[in-house]
């Protein structure tokens, strides 16, 4: 083989990680191939992107790195490489241009993901990026070469230089994210941490009247505390229980609490900017006679939805005294009984250890063959954190396979 001939990397996964992998790999002059088992490419990144594509987060660099909790150490190396300013700057490179969201959050100002992937995609192939879809990896066979079987069932192999692993986790697997990867990793000695949701719904025993009145409707600007944990922001009842975004900020410690104890007790502030002393004092001025429900909507404005709730949680029959009203306004305890079905979480935990994997993302078991993305046992909450830790997972993980291939 010439000297000048380029060196081959195989990048399994077409997600978010493994097209940044292919992005850097590919700028460098290595000869890339992306392998990919579902018909397109990024499927999960554009779901992610039907209601709004958070690219990142614009808050402090430091509490952002606290939201990845247990593998902060890890990867905050990979986050100070490619921090949020840095795929802001991506994206605009890309001509996608970002916006600051109200919440801290940063969306292309398309909003939808399609037309950053388009663009992504365009430049990966002007770098030269060969994009197999349909092309799914079967783990290796007895001499160590790649297994591959395209949508016609025939089987190929392949032998590069360098392996990248990116094929996500265990949630959401008809867009292609379902773990099947685990047990060839396994057989090659690879330690792994068992699939567990993250960022997902739980199972409440609604009564059958609240279910079916109120599935499907929001709880606005709420407070949800357990333990020492509070989160504000907005929840959903459904049919099963709750999901939405402050559920979610919240879903490894309560997904911790329901393994250990059996449920645990989530607590709802329907008023989080009031103090218990003013609902109080809202509600003293109530006039002689009226019920319950409408002091609750004229004095507090809470809706049917919040004052039905009280209700589910206290009983029927609410305290008609404003200060053991207001208390039972501030503090709601839902009892949730389990976690939603893995497939339906938005991200999982679990997958390969960190200790399985050196500083550059290299399996330790396998040398040559690089992990990144959901793929590895991380987690973080919604918001842009999922994304900036699969664009930087994938970078590191370029970076680990340039310094090896020299």
């Amino acid at each position: 083989m010439s000297s000048n001939t380029p060196k081959t990397v195989a990048v399994i996964g077409g997600g978010p990680a493994g097209l940044m992998a292919a992005e850097l790999l590919s700028a460098a002059g290595l000869a890339v191939t992306v392998h990919e088992k579902m018909p397109t490419l990024g499927r999960k990144f554009l779901m992610a992107g039907r209601g709004g594509l958070n690219l990142t987060h614009s808050e402090d660099l430091d509490a952002f790195k606290g939201r990845y909790a247990e593998a902060q150490a890890r990867l905050v190396p990979m986050l100070d490489a490619l921090p949020p300013s840095a795929v802001i700057a991506w994206a605009n490179a890309l001509g996608q241009q970002t916006f600051l969201g109200s919440s801290g959050r940063i969306f292309p100002r398309a909003i939808k993901a399609s037309p950053l992937l388009r663009a992504w995609l365009a430049r990966l192939e002007a770098q030269g990026v060969v994009l197999r879809t349909r092309s799914e990896w079967l783990g290796w066979d007895d001499a160590g070469s790649l297994r591959f079987r395209a949508a016609d069932g025939a089987e190929t192999t392949e032998t590069p230089d360098a392996t990248v692993l990116a094929l996500g986790g265990a949630s959401w697997a008809r867009l292609g994210s379902d773990g099947a990867w685990a047990p060839w990793l396994a057989d090659k000695g690879v330690a792994l941490e068992p699939f567990k949701p993250s960022n997902s719904g739980f199972t409440v025993a609604w009564s059958d009247i609240f279910r079916e009145r109120f599935a499907g409707q929001p709880l606005k600007g709420v407070a949800l505390t357990l333990g020492d944990h509070t989160v504000k922001g907005d929840a959903m009842v459904a049919g099963y229980g709750l999901e939405g975004g402050a559920v979610y900020a919240l879903s490894a410690p309560l997904r911790d609490a329901i393994t250990t104890d059996g449920s645990a007790t989530l607590t709802i502030d329907l008023r989080p900017s009031m103090t218990r002393q003013a609902l109080t004092a809202k509600l003293h001025r109530g006039e002689r006679g009226q019920s319950v429900a409408t002091r609750l909507r004229k004095l507090v404005n809470l809706s049917p939805l919040e004052t039905n709730l009280l209700r589910e949680v206290h009983g029927v029959d609410l305290p008609l005294d404003p200060g053991a009203l207001a208390a039972r306004i501030k503090a709601s305890p839902v009892t949730l009984t389990g976690t939603a079905p893995i497939d339906r979480a938005i991200s999982t935990a679990g997958g390969v250890t960190l200790d399985a994997v050196d500083d550059e993302l290299m399996l330790k078991s396998l040398p040559g063959v690089f992990v990144a993305g959901e793929m590895l046992d991380w987690e973080a909450p919604t918001g842009g954190y999922l994304l900036q830790a699969c664009f930087a997972t994938g970078a590191a993980a370029a970076r680990g396979v340039l310094k090896r291939l020299g």
